[in-house]
């Protein structure tokens, strides 16, 4: 068990639950990275977006003409759709005009309502002589058709979400080489085909499906290029178009085993996702491609709009309801999505994802994200953020310097999202581990400094070095005199002493505190405080003394009800009398015990001084004593009395002590004044081995009107001197007086 405490302190302090959370947490986002959920994607795509904002593709040709169905077209030629033999017209009417290949981003599915036999069987009042004519003659679909036969047509078809009709196993299907692993598992499959009517569907030269996926949101940012639909692997319109310009009788997909990796036909080579889509590369909407269908018609359009060019039949007019979202356009006609898509892959202006991409957002998410978990907690929070806007920047950096310069899909949103949450945690976590340090702080020093210094500390707990530091401080030691002698009056009342203790302990206690004072300890009737630490305090010499004289007058507020009391229950008053030892000095402060149990404490010589000069305070007949570097400290705000050079137990040096009779207004009157002047001259001859000039300085002195305040003092000195004039001190004697008690 007890090894089990010892691993969880060492794991704690050398790993951290905060950083095992992290590791937790980089995992989960590189689970919910390979789920790829529609948020997750949507984050990613929108990204890509905006990269197209930024740099739209640059047209550098126009190798794509669209034949416009326009609302002026429709306004001019009747409704749509139009009947086939006019159809047949604009498809004659290209050709001879140069078209390469026309494709119709259409699909006939039914014969024209206008086929003469149709109508010879729907027309009233007609005689039977013109009803056979009518039958007589070739249907709209087969004039159609054999305009189709005389050039290079692609006609569109579309995937559905059921299947309508049996397919026609008698059409010429295109030609499929593979390289790699099976791509059919991989693309979009549609359960239904609709096709054209068979007479159109034999004449043309390829077929394609002008299906157009948009994604959750609407836009449409990819174009399959391969796909299945009733269980037939089936080109997009557009690859069709350029497998028939090309003349290439098959097409060669690459995939592996993360997906399709390309589609290629003779001379065209074209990158896809890992589903055989093509990442459109956008330029801005292009107006000067559209050709309204009704100018070819009417022979009134130029040449080179359509000499040498892929040519598109597609509308553009809003009622037909053929338009789409793209990243770069609201309202783009879905007929220019395919020459987009056409004028990319024959200019080799292409974008794509690459399937390694994933593997690169992985190791980057991975690396950054223990980079984080390692170092963050080494660092303030100024250097964290400049190296989070650092490492933002590089990330987007390197994902727009392969979009611009290699058209490479990178995604930096997935390594950011994942780090920056890992530094979320880290921060939050850092955050309640110093809320806890706070409330901990709190709970450890509540009783032993006043609110506010509690409060700067635990807003401040860099300020407490735990486990010891060197540094100056003032230690204060406080008794009250004879308590022995009063506690003994309770020995058949411990509560009442219990009671009595708390009364005075309680506002000695406040004085202290209200000071800036620090409690280190109770002993019985005792109090041990110090200064400038935890928190650092520039006049800690001047508060202790302060604190101590407000000492002495909670005391006397005490022993005044006291007194009182004494009076109205008929017992004995014995007075309480507080003796202080202050002194200034280094000392070694922090936590200090076992690993159980441990105080915020203070050890050194000068707390030892504090300790001996507060037990000497009876023998001079002052209550506050203090040592020479707090009387330095302290001579301009108090009234300083110079008492004794003395040689302490277990020290080398001797050190001058002095005794606080009062503050500034005592140090300023007449009488403190003459004090101090009876004293000067009663320790000049002393120091001087002038016995008879002190002995006669304390005889004039006992003869004032102060005598009563020095005569512990007097008779302290007489006493010495009297000795000795029996026993010399030695001659190299310096006026040091050892003490021998504590």
């Amino acid at each position: 068990m007890k090894q089990l405490r010892v691993l969880r302190r060492w794991f704690a302090r050398r790993i951290g639950y905060a950083r095992l959370l992290c590791l937790v947490l980089l995992i989960g986002f590189a689970a919910l990275r390979a789920a790829d959920p529609a948020p997750v994607e949507e984050i990613r795509v929108r990204t890509f977006d905006a990269f197209q904002r930024i740099d739209p593709r640059k047209k550098t040709a126009r190798p794509v003409t669209i034949v416009d169905i326009d609302d002026r077209s429709l306004e001019k030629l009747g409704q749509w759709p139009w009947p086939r033999t006019r159809l047949a017209d604009l498809i004659t009417e290209l050709t001879q005009l140069g078209a390469v290949v026309i494709a119709f981003d259409a699909v006939f599915p039914e014969p024209d309502r206008l086929n003469p036999a149709l109508a010879a069987d729907t027309f009233r009042n007609l005689d039977e002589e013109t009803r056979a004519k009518l039958r007589a003659l070739p249907s709209n679909d087969q004039i159609f058709a054999d305009a189709i036969r005389k050039s290079r047509v692609v006609l569109g078809e579309s995937g559905l979400p059921e299947e309508i009709a049996t397919l026609d196993k008698t059409l010429p299907v295109t030609g499929l080489a593979m390289l790699g692993e099976e791509p059919q598992r991989f693309m979009f499959d549609f359960p239904g085909l609709l096709r054209n009517v068979p007479v159109l569907e034999h004449a043309a030269a390829g077929r394609g499906l002008f299906t157009i996926r948009p994604e959750r949101d609407g836009i449409v940012r990819r174009v399959p290029m391969i796909m299945l639909a009733q269980g037939q692997t089936m080109p997009s319109l557009t690859f069709e178009m350029l497998r028939v310009a090309s003349g290439s009788g098959t097409i060669l997909i690459k995939a592996e085993k993360a997906g399709i990796k390309s589609l290629g036909i003779k001379g065209v080579q074209i990158p896809t996702d890992h589903n055989g889509q093509l990442w459109v590369h956008y330029a801005r909407n292009d107006a000067s491609i559209y050709v309204p269908a009704v100018n070819v018609l009417e022979k009134n359009v130029a040449p080179d709009m359509i000499a040498g060019k892929l040519v598109l039949i597609g509308t553009s007019a809003v009622g037909l309801n053929d338009i789409k979202t793209t990243p770069v356009s609201r309202a783009m006609p879905g007929v220019e999505i395919h020459a987009q898509v056409l004028e990319s892959a024959l200019t080799g202006a292409v974008i794509s994802q690459p399937n390694y991409g994933i593997a690169v957002e992985f190791a980057t998410a991975l690396l950054f994200g223990l980079l984080v978990i390692a170092f963050a907690p080494l660092f303030g929070p100024v250097t964290l953020v400049a190296l989070g806007a650092a490492f933002a920047a590089a990330l987007l950096g390197t994902s727009v310097y392969f979009y611009t310069q290699h058209r490479l899909l990178i995604d930096f949103t997935y390594p950011l999202m994942s780090t920056t949450a890992i530094y979320l945690t880290l921060i939050f976590s850092s955050f309640v581990r110093e809320q806890q340090q706070r409330k901990q702080i709190r709970g450890a020093f509540a009783q032993y400094m006043s609110p506010v210094l509690v409060e700067q500390l635990a807003q401040s707990p860099e300020k407490l070095v735990l486990g010891g530091e060197e540094r100056e401080m003032t230690i204060m030691f406080s008794d009250v005199r004879g308590f022995t002698t009063i506690s003994e009056t309770y020995k058949n009342d411990p509560q009442g002493l219990t009671a009595l203790m708390n009364r005075f302990l309680t506002p000695l206690t406040n004085a202290i505190l209200a000071r800036k004072g620090y409690i280190d300890k109770y002993m019985g009737d005792a109090i041990m405080a110090f200064w400038n630490a935890p928190l650092d305090d520039k006049q800690h010499e001047i508060n202790a003394c302060e604190a101590a004289i407000d000492m002495l007058g909670k005391i006397d507020e005490v022993n005044k009800q006291r007194e009182q009391e004494a009076a109205d229950g008929g017992h004995v008053y014995i007075p309480l009398n507080v003796g202080i030892g202050i002194n200034t000095g280094i000392g070694v402060v922090g936590n200090m015990g076992s690993d159980l149990k441990f105080n915020y404490s203070v050890l050194g010589d000068s707390v030892n001084l504090a300790s001996r000069l507060e037990g000497q305070s009876k023998e001079y007949g002052f209550p506050i004593i203090v040592g020479s570097k707090t009387a330095m400290a302290a001579k301009e705000k108090f009234a300083i009395l110079e008492l004794d050079f003395i040689m302490v137990k277990g020290k080398t040096e001797p050190e001058v002590i002095y005794a606080i009779a009062g503050r500034e207004d005592v140090a300023q009157s007449g009488r403190f004044q003459r004090l101090r002047n009876l004293t000067i001259e009663m320790l000049a001859c002393y120091r001087n081995r002038d016995w008879d000039g002190a002995l006669a300085a304390i005889e004039r002195g006992r003869k004032t009107d102060e005598a009563n305040v020095l005569e512990r003092l007097y008779d302290l000195y007489e006493a010495r001197i009297r000795g000795y004039l029996e026993n010399p001190p030695p001659e190299d004697w310096n006026g040091a007086f050892a003490l021998l008690t504590k």
